[in-house]
């Protein structure tokens, strides 16, 4: 009698445990995003939008490194409309549909200047965000088909080279680690609860195995 006790215990311990490792299986885990396959440019002084693929090579690189990093809450206020120079909207597509949208100014007084409406094709949620441009911004433009003066002077390394004004490492992380930290709680917490449901359940058929033996 007490050895097929010990058999079931030892059969739903088993069961517990298998439970509790596909509970951690169904952690949810977030897949990277599309990677983007077309850019967009659209301005007033260009009578159709310009069109960079993807198998452009370094010159889609260069378009798409103007807006790839223009997250979190922004980094100026709004500048004034007088100081801003011609606009351009980029659009960023993942397989022909619309993905995100961005305002660059490239000959905006002060330096380039990027917004980030707060509308996004995606449905995606943001805020309105100013951001200092790349200072390669007005030269990839214009390699890109933008008709914009030459300045030469603001490329280093070819198309896409050249700093931004302010640092990559100086640019709000806080939004990533608040992220990491985020998705981390979540999984402690459901690792913590398979772990408590294991340990109720194997002394839930301790208890009842226990008063059966006596």
């Amino acid at each position: 009698m007490r050895q097929r006790s010990a058999r079931h215990l030892g059969a739903a311990a088993v069961l517990c445990l298998a439970l509790g490792a596909t509970g951690l299986a169904a952690a949810p885990v977030h897949a990277a995003p599309p990677a983007p396959t077309t850019v967009t440019i659209e301005g007033d002084d260009l009578p159709e939008p310009l069109v960079v693929h993807a198998d452009s090579g370094e010159l889609f690189s260069a378009v798409l490194g103007q807006v790839s990093w223009l997250t979190g809450p922004g980094q100026t206020g709004s500048p004034e409309a007088d100081e801003l120079g011609p606009q351009y909207l980029l659009v960023v597509l993942v397989d022909d549909e619309p993905t995100r949208n961005y305002e660059l100014y490239p000959l905006a007084k002060g330096g380039p200047r990027a917004f980030r409406p707060a509308k996004q094709p995606d449905g995606s949620k943001s805020t309105d965000a100013w951001f200092f441009g790349r200072l390669t911004m007005s030269e990839t433009l214009r390699a890109a088909g933008a008709p914009l003066p030459a300045r030469p002077d603001s490329i280093s390394g070819g198309i896409g080279g050249g700093e931004r004004v302010i640092p990559e490492d100086s640019l709000n992380p806080g939004e990533d680690l608040g992220k990491m930290f985020t998705d981390l709680r979540q999984a402690m917490l459901l690792n913590g609860a398979v772990v408590v449901g294991i340990t109720l359940g194997i002394a839930v058929i301790a208890l009842l195995v226990r008063r059966r033996t006596r």
